[in-house]
Protein backbone atom coordinates (compact mmCIF):
# COMPACT_ATOMS: atom_id res chain seq x y z
CA UNK A 1 0.00 0.00 0.00
CA UNK A 2 1.61 3.38 -1.40
CA UNK A 3 0.74 5.85 1.33
CA UNK A 4 -0.56 9.58 1.06
CA UNK A 5 0.22 12.26 2.89
CA UNK A 6 -2.07 12.99 5.93
CA UNK A 7 -5.48 14.42 5.19
CA UNK A 8 -8.26 16.19 8.16
CA UNK A 9 -11.24 16.94 7.50
CA UNK A 10 -13.20 19.20 9.09
CA UNK A 11 -17.14 19.50 9.93
CA UNK A 12 -18.90 22.50 11.48
CA UNK A 13 -21.59 24.62 10.54
CA UNK A 14 -19.74 28.30 11.48
CA UNK A 15 -17.85 29.25 8.12
CA UNK A 16 -15.31 31.29 10.78
CA UNK A 17 -14.52 27.89 12.23
CA UNK A 18 -13.87 26.65 9.58
CA UNK A 19 -11.70 29.09 7.80
CA UNK A 20 -9.86 29.34 11.19
CA UNK A 21 -9.27 25.18 11.75
CA UNK A 22 -8.23 25.02 7.99
CA UNK A 23 -5.80 27.12 8.47
CA UNK A 24 -4.39 26.00 11.95
CA UNK A 25 -4.04 22.18 10.66
CA UNK A 26 -2.34 23.59 7.01
CA UNK A 27 0.12 24.88 8.95
CA UNK A 28 0.77 21.96 11.32
CA UNK A 29 1.65 20.32 7.77
CA UNK A 30 -1.69 18.36 6.81
CA UNK A 31 -3.89 18.46 3.96
CA UNK A 32 -7.45 19.91 4.85
CA UNK A 33 -10.58 19.16 3.83
CA UNK A 34 -13.76 21.26 5.79
CA UNK A 35 -17.52 20.92 5.30
CA UNK A 36 -20.46 22.90 6.47
CA UNK A 37 -22.64 19.95 7.62
CA UNK A 38 -22.31 16.45 8.19
CA UNK A 39 -24.42 15.74 5.61
CA UNK A 40 -22.10 17.20 3.43
CA UNK A 41 -19.43 15.33 4.61
CA UNK A 42 -21.37 12.40 4.13
CA UNK A 43 -21.72 12.78 0.30
CA UNK A 44 -17.51 12.97 0.16
CA UNK A 45 -15.73 10.25 -1.52
CA UNK A 46 -13.23 8.82 0.93
CA UNK A 47 -9.60 9.74 0.69
CA UNK A 48 -7.32 6.24 0.54
CA UNK A 49 -4.81 8.64 2.89
CA UNK A 50 -4.48 8.76 6.69
CA UNK A 51 -6.98 11.26 8.02
CA UNK A 52 -8.73 12.28 10.85
CA UNK A 53 -12.39 13.74 11.49
CA UNK A 54 -12.86 17.21 13.57
CA UNK A 55 -16.51 17.18 13.92
CA UNK A 56 -18.13 19.91 15.88
CA UNK A 57 -20.84 18.03 18.22
CA UNK A 58 -24.15 20.69 17.79
CA UNK A 59 -25.26 21.03 14.33
CA UNK A 60 -28.62 21.35 12.35
CA UNK A 61 -30.09 18.51 10.22
CA UNK A 62 -27.28 15.77 11.46
CA UNK A 63 -25.22 16.19 15.01
CA UNK A 64 -21.88 15.26 15.54
CA UNK A 65 -22.50 12.26 17.92
CA UNK A 66 -25.28 11.29 14.71
CA UNK A 67 -22.78 11.46 12.17
CA UNK A 68 -20.10 9.22 14.79
CA UNK A 69 -22.95 6.52 14.79
CA UNK A 70 -23.50 6.16 11.37
CA UNK A 71 -20.03 6.17 10.61
CA UNK A 72 -19.86 3.21 12.94
CA UNK A 73 -22.86 1.77 11.39
CA UNK A 74 -20.86 1.55 7.86
CA UNK A 75 -17.89 0.64 9.02
CA UNK A 76 -16.50 3.49 8.54
CA UNK A 77 -13.71 3.79 11.77
CA UNK A 78 -11.62 6.96 11.44
CA UNK A 79 -10.67 8.58 13.97
CA UNK A 80 -12.89 11.81 15.16
CA UNK A 81 -11.93 15.03 17.57
CA UNK A 82 -14.99 17.01 18.94
CA UNK A 83 -15.00 20.25 19.16
CA UNK A 84 -17.97 22.06 20.63
CA UNK A 85 -18.82 25.15 22.80
CA UNK A 86 -21.81 23.50 24.28
CA UNK A 87 -20.22 20.48 25.69
CA UNK A 88 -21.99 18.22 28.34
CA UNK A 89 -20.26 15.21 30.11
CA UNK A 90 -23.25 12.88 28.79
CA UNK A 91 -22.08 13.75 25.24
CA UNK A 92 -18.43 13.51 25.91
CA UNK A 93 -18.75 9.90 27.44
CA UNK A 94 -21.23 8.70 24.54
CA UNK A 95 -18.57 10.66 21.75
CA UNK A 96 -15.26 9.17 23.66
CA UNK A 97 -17.30 5.63 24.34
CA UNK A 98 -18.10 4.97 20.51
CA UNK A 99 -14.56 5.42 19.95
CA UNK A 100 -13.73 9.42 19.74
CA UNK A 101 -10.31 10.01 19.77
CA UNK A 102 -11.15 13.23 21.85
CA UNK A 103 -13.41 15.67 23.44
CA UNK A 104 -12.40 19.73 23.19
CA UNK A 105 -14.08 22.05 24.66
CA UNK A 106 -14.31 25.81 22.45
CA UNK A 107 -11.84 27.91 23.27
CA UNK A 108 -9.17 25.14 23.39
CA UNK A 109 -5.51 25.84 22.47
CA UNK A 110 -4.27 25.15 19.15
CA UNK A 111 -1.40 22.78 20.38
CA UNK A 112 -4.03 20.43 21.84
CA UNK A 113 -6.18 20.17 18.90
CA UNK A 114 -2.74 19.93 16.86
CA UNK A 115 -1.99 16.83 19.49
CA UNK A 116 -5.10 15.01 19.04
CA UNK A 117 -5.21 15.01 15.80
CA UNK A 118 -1.49 13.79 15.30
CA UNK A 119 -2.87 11.09 17.38
CA UNK A 120 -5.74 10.30 15.58
CA UNK A 121 -3.69 10.00 12.25
CA UNK A 122 -1.43 7.78 14.02
CA UNK A 123 -4.15 5.47 14.61
CA UNK A 124 -5.92 5.48 11.17
CA UNK A 125 -2.18 4.67 10.05
CA UNK A 126 -1.95 1.34 12.19
CA UNK A 127 -5.83 0.48 11.62
CA UNK A 128 -4.97 0.89 7.80
CA UNK A 129 -1.90 -0.82 8.02
CA UNK A 130 -4.12 -4.11 10.40
CA UNK A 131 -7.02 -3.69 7.46
CA UNK A 132 -4.10 -4.45 4.54
CA UNK A 133 -2.62 -7.52 6.41
CA UNK A 134 -6.34 -8.70 7.37
CA UNK A 135 -7.33 -8.39 3.60
CA UNK A 136 -4.02 -10.34 2.59
CA UNK A 137 -4.31 -13.18 5.22
CA UNK A 138 -7.79 -13.54 3.94
CA UNK A 139 -6.84 -14.15 0.67
CA UNK A 140 -4.19 -16.21 1.42
CA UNK A 141 -6.57 -18.48 3.19
CA UNK A 142 -9.20 -19.26 0.58
CA UNK A 143 -6.71 -21.00 -1.22
CA UNK A 144 -6.33 -23.51 1.25
CA UNK A 145 -8.17 -26.52 0.68
CA UNK A 146 -10.67 -27.94 2.96
CA UNK A 147 -8.63 -30.57 4.64
CA UNK A 148 -5.93 -27.93 4.96
CA UNK A 149 -7.72 -25.52 6.76
CA UNK A 150 -8.91 -28.11 9.21
CA UNK A 151 -5.12 -28.66 9.73
CA UNK A 152 -4.26 -25.68 10.14
CA UNK A 153 -6.91 -25.00 12.89
CA UNK A 154 -5.84 -28.42 14.59
CA UNK A 155 -2.03 -27.42 14.43
CA UNK A 156 -2.83 -23.47 15.85
CA UNK A 157 -4.70 -24.89 18.82
CA UNK A 158 -1.56 -26.53 20.06
CA UNK A 159 -2.17 -30.26 18.76
CA UNK A 160 0.73 -32.90 17.58
CA UNK A 161 1.08 -33.72 13.96
CA UNK A 162 -0.04 -37.12 15.26
CA UNK A 163 -2.78 -36.18 17.48
CA UNK A 164 -3.99 -33.92 14.27
CA UNK A 165 -3.92 -37.47 12.09
CA UNK A 166 -5.91 -39.12 14.92
CA UNK A 167 -8.43 -37.00 15.08
CA UNK A 168 -8.62 -36.41 10.98
CA UNK A 169 -8.65 -40.15 10.45
CA UNK A 170 -5.57 -39.88 8.28
CA UNK A 171 -1.67 -41.13 8.50
CA UNK A 172 1.06 -38.56 10.62
CA UNK A 173 2.71 -38.36 7.17
CA UNK A 174 -0.27 -36.83 5.14
CA UNK A 175 -0.47 -34.46 8.10
CA UNK A 176 2.83 -33.13 7.75
CA UNK A 177 1.99 -32.70 3.76
CA UNK A 178 -0.72 -31.01 4.97
CA UNK A 179 1.10 -29.12 6.89
CA UNK A 180 3.90 -27.83 4.69
CA UNK A 181 1.25 -26.92 1.96
CA UNK A 182 -0.24 -24.89 4.67
CA UNK A 183 2.97 -22.88 5.59
CA UNK A 184 3.64 -22.36 2.26
CA UNK A 185 0.24 -20.72 0.76
CA UNK A 186 -0.34 -18.53 4.32
CA UNK A 187 3.43 -17.57 3.38
CA UNK A 188 4.84 -18.23 7.06
CA UNK A 189 8.54 -18.13 7.35
CA UNK A 190 7.90 -20.05 11.09
CA UNK A 191 5.05 -21.99 12.78
CA UNK A 192 5.28 -18.67 15.11
CA UNK A 193 4.44 -16.78 12.05
CA UNK A 194 1.29 -19.29 11.21
CA UNK A 195 0.43 -18.81 15.19
CA UNK A 196 0.27 -15.12 14.70
CA UNK A 197 -1.82 -15.31 11.39
CA UNK A 198 -4.22 -17.19 12.99
CA UNK A 199 -4.44 -14.91 15.74
CA UNK A 200 -5.31 -12.15 13.43
CA UNK A 201 -7.96 -14.27 11.82
CA UNK A 202 -9.23 -15.84 15.06
CA UNK A 203 -8.66 -18.97 13.23
CA UNK A 204 -8.85 -21.40 16.73
CA UNK A 205 -12.60 -20.51 17.12
CA UNK A 206 -13.52 -20.31 13.10
CA UNK A 207 -12.59 -19.93 10.03
CA UNK A 208 -13.66 -17.63 7.73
Amino acid sequence: MTEENPLVYVVDDDASVRKALGRLLRSGGYGVKTFASALEFIDNDPSGAPGCLVLDIKMPDLSGLELQELLVGRGIFIPIVFITAHGTVPDSVKALKAGAMDFLEKPFKEHELLEAVSRGIEKHRILMRENEQMKRLIGRLKTLTPREREVFKLIVSGMLNKQVAYDLGITEKTVKVHRAQVMQKMKAESFADLVRFAEILNIRSSIP
